[in-house]
């Protein structure tokens, strides 16, 4: 009984602390899914050492092909991946609830702040602070595709960015795309191992 006790209460700590951090990350980042997905990284694999990083550059890029908000999708994942049902469920309401509180709160006093210059320059500052946190992110990621010596991904890179801006791409092809070649590789790999 005081074993079961002591379980039950290490899987709440965990339910709150997956909670109150997908919770913060969510009200306190401005910019976007990438931003918050490199924070993520940040908190869940430097941090608290509940995932692997490589971990959570997969289940980022399983994100990205749902449908949906990359954040969300991605805290569900992670929420999976470190808790299960109630790990998705803690973390997808963790990141959406800030951003429905704050467009709530946005919605009832914009027309009071809409043109205050303070408001304008807090967001003039809060792009440059956004930028340098999507270029952190892409570093990482570039980096870790890097560490893999693995030739398809570095090929696949300069391969979607030509498609995309010099040939106008849509990007859904893309997407389908790079998943297809991502796992022709991973067959391929497996067979040479």
């Amino acid at each position: 009984m005081v074993k079961g006790m002591g379980q039950l209460k290490g899987r709440l700590k965990l339910v709150w602390v997956l909670f109150s951090s997908m919770f913060v990350l969510s009200a306190f980042t401005f910019g976007g899914g990438y931003v918050i997905v490199s924070l993520m990284r940040k908190k869940f694999s430097e941090r608290l050492k509940l995932i692997d990083e490589k971990e959570i550059f997969d289940l980022v890029a399983l994100g990205q092909t749902a449908p949906g908000a990359i954040a969300v999708n991605s805290a569900v994942l992670v929420g999976f991946k470190i808790l299960g049902v109630p790990g998705a469920l803690v973390c997808g309401l963790g990141i959406t609830l800030p951003p429905l509180i704050i467009i709530t709160a946005i919605f009832l006093f914009y027309s009071v702040i809409r043109d205050h210059p303070a408001a304008r320059a807090i967001m003039t500052g809060m792009g440059a602070g956004v930028a340098a946190i999507i270029l952190d992110a892409a570093f990482n990621y570039q980096k870790q595709i890097f560490e893999n010596k693995d030739i398809v991904p570095i090929l696949i890179i300069p391969a979607a960015l030509a498609l995309t801006f010099i040939f106008k791409v849509n990007v859904v092809i893309l997407l389908l795309g790079g998943a297809l070649i991502g796992w022709l590789n991973g067959l391929c790999k497996g067979r040479a191992r």
